[in-house]
């Protein structure tokens, strides 16, 4: 039990600790939860496209019905956005999703998904965690019963009638990287009126070897299909589909807090309302806002922590630097498949490229890197307590403005660039981002923050 812990996202591990007991452990842990707040309504147990998820997500169900709860199980792979919609639109008590999301195939991981839709907050993740205990079955005369649907079909016609577009005459390159975004997003679009085009849109548990990461060092192949061919834009998903990489004609991989920018300020052309975005997102998000009046909440990284944010803000659009996206009257959970929509009905309204075009001459130009510092989990916290009094007064040659410690440590520099420095939620790493308006100032200052933070390792 102690292998068990909920970080930024749920709980992932590779295979060796990722085992069918553990996963058993976390089922009557969640039982547990539900029952003590008198939640014995229907559970869905969903899971992406690895080999061994829906194995596991058998296991969940089989606890979960020995606990008396009656269990939803998808007939295939699906979207971790699709099972959170569910969620909340069918008055479900909760959802397990067995997914390990972007992390490579000898991964495997599981979300708890509350009845909301939305990401489980802290204290919820701290009580499952709290119940961690072997499974304790009801007389099996109480036992719940498994049902198998089609999650799918109903949450297309969902996004259709959400986003109201009509791509035809649009021409979208969709890259599924082989995950469970498959025959959903692709999907969409199509019926949205667009020319879809198909890369990894087969089943592969490895992901073709690699991770299942919409970046743009996964993304060669979607980047050369839109620069070179007749695709007006590139979508990808991870390997769950609720984050999504964009690739546009100019610019390649679009950057996702300039996406993010663009696609807020499409938004804003018809509704009003605040965004919401991590820390480690760019400061281009609050030029837009400010230019239409509207507010900006900063919150820590972790998508629960932005749709707590959003609901006490009624905030229009929530995003993180990472790809991850929710907009209001969905569900406040990210979601890399009706934020496909959302992309495609933007560019068929005014290109993307355009529009990042006159954002960047109202606003100025916006560059933003990351690097990742290794670091054990045991001195994640030792080190950024030693970090609080090591800053220095100047960072690459640029006196320090201001430091906020939201999540970590975020240096704000005289010339308008920051640094920040955090831990990983889910890998053994600091996080150092930096921005500034040259990739030449971003690269200097990525390395000032390497110098910072490995001789505190």
């Amino acid at each position: 039990m102690d292998e068990i812990a909920f970080g930024t996202d749920g709980w992932r591990a590779t295979l060796e600790t990722f085992t069918d007991r553990r996963v058993r452990i976390v089922g009557q842990a969640v039982a547990t939860y539900l029952r003590a707040e008198g939640n014995t309504g229907t559970v869905a147990v969903g899971y992406d496209a690895r080999e061994h998820s829906r194995g596991f997500a058998e296991e969940l169900a089989r606890v979960l019905c020995a606990n008396g709860f009656d269990v939803l199980l998808p007939e295939r792979d699906t979207p971790t956005p699709v099972v959170a919609w569910t969620v909340r639109e069918r008055d479900l008590a909760g959802a397990l999703q067995v997914t390990a999301s972007h992390n490579p195939p000898e991964y495997n991981g599981v979300k708890f998904i509350p009845e909301d839709g939305a990401p489980a907050p802290a204290a919820v993740t701290d009580a499952i965690e709290s119940n961690l205990a072997e499974p304790d079955p009801i007389d099996e005369s109480e036992f719940g019963v498994v049902r198998e649907e089609d999650l799918v079909e109903p949450y297309v016609d969902h996004a259709l009638e959400f986003v109201s577009a009509d791509l035809d005459g649009l021409t979208v390159a969709y890259d599924a990287m082989h995950g469970s975004g498959r025959d959903v997003t692709d999907r969409i679009l199509d019926a949205a009126g667009a020319d879809v085009e198909r890369l990894r849109c087969d089943t592969d548990p490895e992901f073709g070897g690699g991770s299942p990461e919409p970046s743009a060092e996964r993304l060669g192949d979607l980047v050369e299909r839109v620069q070179t061919g007749d695709a007006d834009l590139g979508i990808a998903n991870d390997g769950d589909a609720d984050r999504i990489g964009v690739v546009t004609p100019d610019r390649g991989f679009l950057d996702a807090s300039l996406f993010f920018a663009a696609v807020y300020d499409f938004l804003l052309g018809g509704h009003e309302g605040a965004a919401v975005r991590t820390v480690s997102t760019s400061s281009i998000v609050d030029r837009v806002a400010e230019a239409h009046d509207e507010l900006v909440y900063e919150t820590p990284v972790g998508f629960k922590w932005v749709a707590e944010a959003m609901a006490d803000n009624d905030a229009l659009m929530g995003g993180e630097e990472s790809g991850g996206f929710g907009v209001r009257g969905h569900v406040r959970n990210k979601d890399g498949v009706i934020v496909a929509l959302l992309a495609a009905a933007a560019t068929a309204d005014r290109h993307l490229d355009e529009r990042v075009r006159e954002l960047e001459a109202e606003h100025g130009e916006i560059h933003q890197d990351r690097i990742s510092v290794d670091c054990p989990d045991d001195r994640k916290a030792p080190v950024i307590a030693d970090l609080d009094g090591a800053l220095p007064d100047e960072i690459a040659g640029t006196a320090v403005e201001r430091v906020n410690d939201v999540d970590g440590f975020k240096i704000f520099l005289a010339d308008g660039s920051w640094l920040l420095v955090r831990p990983s939620g889910t890998e053994p790493k600091l996080r150092v981002y930096a921005e500034a308006t040259s990739a030449e100032r971003v690269e200097n200052l990525l390395v000032a923050g390497r110098g910072l933070v490995e001789p505190l390792v």
